[in-house]
């Protein structure tokens, strides 16, 4: 998978006795196509949301609670991520990437800031068997 399509991007965490910063996302950070709209997602522990392609919108995901592999899928390659706390950085997916995900921990919680609006017809959605991919191998 070329990386001009998919970019991990380290993220400052700042520790205070009073509560963390956790940084997600600037304008002049690398990645950043426009803003559209922030949201938050869920997803249940072992539960596995996907496969979707969005063909306009990039996705910035930042996971806030929890932990959450992370499946991109793009002719016959997959890159394969586990985001966490721990492991602290922003997945950026441009347009026409197949993307899945799954919660590995009891509360699991994503941030999308995403480059456009929501638009039910600009998105492509397939049932989990459509890829080969093996979810027990991680």
């Amino acid at each position: 998978m070329t990386s001009d399509k998919i970019i991990l991007t380290p993220l400052k965490k700042i520790h205070n006795s009073k509560g963390g910063i956790f940084h997600a996302m600037k304008k002049s950070d690398k990645g950043f196509s426009g803003f559209g709209e922030a949201y938050f997602s869920t997803v249940n522990n072992n539960e596995i949301k996907g496969w979707k392609k969005h063909t306009k919108m990039t996705l910035n995901l930042v996971v806030v609670t929890g932990e959450i592999e992370f499946v991109v899928y793009d002719v016959d390659s997959f890159f394969n991520v586990k985001l966490s706390k721990n492991n602290y950085q922003r997945l950026t997916v441009k347009p026409n990437l197949w993307l899945a995900f799954r919660g590995l921990d009891n509360e699991n919680m994503l941030l999308n800031l995403a480059s456009i609006e929501h638009d039910p017809n600009e998105s492509e959605s397939m049932s989990l068997d459509s890829f080969n991919y093996n979810w027990n191998k991680a």
